[in-house]
């Protein structure tokens, strides 16, 4: 018989030898990817996503947004989104597309035409559908809450004081 090893149980990969094997005792990697951020020793942003092998994708060109950039957290979240399906999924049947790289038709049109000059496969998706991102913010000097959620998911919601 056996017993079900649910979405992240897929995961494991069938082939010996491989790093991700399955095998008694292991458990399989999982893309999730939760993160606090902390600011003079001090709880300053939390956020995450779900989305497979894309949340850290996203999760990263959020805290991009908001850190380098200096994007609030809301508008951190709506900028355009795109992500990388350059190496295997992690999820069956695993495709992936060799220099491929799926963003929303949103991305500005000079991004797009420099990333196909330089080789890039790109993939345009809707507008507005790709990441899932919510997130939570502590002003560390003020005290005051914000919260920001995602327009592309009708789960998402913010609340802030």
């Amino acid at each position: 018989l056996g017993f079900p090893l649910a979405t992240r149980g897929q995961m494991f990969w069938l082939a010996d030898g491989h790093p991700n094997a399955l095998a008694p005792g292991k458990r399989p990697r999982t893309t999730l990817s939760p993160t606090i951020v902390t600011r003079d020793r001090a709880p300053y942003l939390a956020f995450g996503s779900p989305g497979g092998d894309y949340q850290d994708q996203w999760t990263l060109h959020f805290f991009l947004g908001h850190v380098h950039s200096g994007l609030d957290i809301q508008e951190a979240i709506e900028q355009p989104e795109w992500q990388s399906i350059h190496v295997p999924d992690s999820f069956y049947p695993r495709g992936y597309t060799p220099a491929g790289v799926m963003m929303e038709e949103r991305m500005p049109a000079e991004v797009v035409r420099e990333l196909e000059r330089r080789g890039h496969r790109i993939t345009p998706t809707r507008a507005w559908f790709d990441g899932r991102h919510v997130a939570a913010q502590i002003d560390t000097r003020t005290g005051i809450r914000r919260a920001a959620s995602n327009p592309r998911r009708r789960s998402s919601f913010a609340a802030g004081r």
